[in-house]
């Protein structure tokens, strides 16, 4: 497992029974998780100190019930990253602090490259949320498509590049369904030196398209193989869907990405990795499991 230990302004502070103390830079949260299934609470005094709680409701869905009044907004960050954080209607933040593993290393292997080859790295990032991984490859020197069905979420991307004083890099965002936009980018004969996709279990494009995670993620990353560069640098899958094991995404990358460099005219030599992430709890040998990877990179 990789394990986002380097974070400054998030801790998770305690969790038991199905829920998790997490210190969001000033910000104290309580929100659900259903991978926390013990009883025991190690740090008691503590979960009074949230300020905020995220209940689930037996309907589906839940609410935020608020302690003490927090702001509308706030900021945490991550290095010399600056994320916007706000509590949205089903308990999430904006941000996943465990992909602090996954940004090291991609500006690691983006700052490589510009370094050791002198050359510029293109990045389509799909699914791509309010920017995270957009946030982190834009320091590391590469130019980035952002790509996201929501425009709401688009717009939150765009406020993180300009709090990273990332605004004058070149991004491009667009809001569009991600197979479209690929299929899209294969006609035009764009191609890219990076992916990253973190797609959800399910969701619905821009204009209603149907996504399934276990229907169409391998069609999707064969799909992404056709606006491959011919030296490619990375190929990054994030997932959060129940029941999908990290060996299910490495299969996946070695069925397409894997065979399709091998059988291109230049061979691109590379490795496949996979496993989960997770967040240490402070002051405890705990860590929370927080989702899986998979990863093809260059050598």
């Amino acid at each position: 497992m990789k394990v986002a230990n380097e974070w400054e302004d998030y801790k998770i502070l305690d969790m038991a029974d199905g829920q998790k103390l997490e210190r969001w830079g000033n910000v104290i949260l309580e929100r659900p998780d259903p991978q926390i299934i013990w009883k025991e609470r190690s740090f008691p005094k503590k979960w009074g100190e949230a300020e905020a709680i995220y209940h689930r409701s037996k309907t589906g869905g839940g609410s935020w019930e608020y302690k003490k009044q927090i702001p509308a907004q706030w900021q945490v960050k991550y290095k010399n990253l600056i994320f916007n954080i706000k509590t949205m209607g089903f308990k999430h933040t904006g941000l996943f602090p465990e992909q602090a593993v996954n940004w090291d290393w991609m500006i690691k292997k983006i700052s490589q490259a510009r370094q050791n080859e002198h050359r510029e790295i293109k990045v389509l990032n799909l699914f791509a949320y309010t920017g995270g991984a957009t946030v982190a490859c834009l320091s590391a020197g590469a130019s980035v498509c952002h790509v996201d069905s929501s425009k709401g979420m688009t717009t939150w991307a765009k406020e993180n590049v300009n709090s990273s004083k990332l605004g004058d890099r070149p991004v491009r965002y667009i809001v569009d369904d991600v197979t479209k936009f690929v299929n899209r980018e294969i006609r035009r004969g764009n191609k890219y030196d990076a992916i990253i996709m973190d797609p959800p279990s399910y969701g619905r494009g821009a204009k209603g398209e149907i996504w399934q995670f276990e229907n169409n993620i391998y069609e999707l990353v064969e799909l992404c193989t056709k606006v491959l560069s011919d030296k490619p640098l990375f190929f990054l899958i994030n997932s959060y869907t129940t029941g999908i094991s990290s060996m299910v995404l490495q299969d996946i990358l070695h069925l397409t990405v894997e065979k399709a460099l091998n059988s291109a005219q230049i061979k691109v030599k590379g490795k496949i990795e996979a496993g989960e992430v997770g967040l240490p709890m402070e002051n405890s040998k705990l860590i929370l499991p927080c989702g899986i990877y998979g990863r093809w990179e260059s050598q």
